[in-house]
């Protein structure tokens, strides 16, 4: 469970790091006002409990491949006009795979 944490911790911190380098918004507008509140109270306590299941588990892998997509096509559509499409693409195959995988996926990090 840890493993898990650690991983979803270092993926949200590789993230941030690449959004801010890029200095693209891709947090949607609606959700910046929450994150900045939530942010000024420190770290929510859902993030330090464990999911007790598989199936928690699988839950917030396909949460987390899901949002990994609306952040893809945030940042698709303001990138230039030319390659939107490509990129648009390239993010719900990598969307589709993940979810066709994110069984496997949950089942690899549920043995650690």
């Amino acid at each position: 469970m840890a493993d898990i944490r650690h991983l979803v911790i270092g993926m949200a911190m590789a993230c941030a790091a690449c959004a801010a380098q890029a200095q693209s918004k891709t947090t949607p507008p609606q959700n910046l006002q929450l994150q900045q509140s939530e942010i000024a109270k420190g770290d929510p306590a859902r993030w330090y409990q464990d999911d007790t299941s598989a199936a928690a588990q699988l839950r917030t892998l396909r949460k987390e491949i899901g949002a990994a997509l609306a952040e893809a096509n945030i940042a698709c559509k303001q990138g230039p006009a030319a390659e939107r499409g490509r990129c648009m693409q390239e993010a719900r195959a990598t969307y589709q795979q993940d979810m066709a995988n994110a069984a496997q996926i949950s089942a690899g990090h549920h043995q650690r």
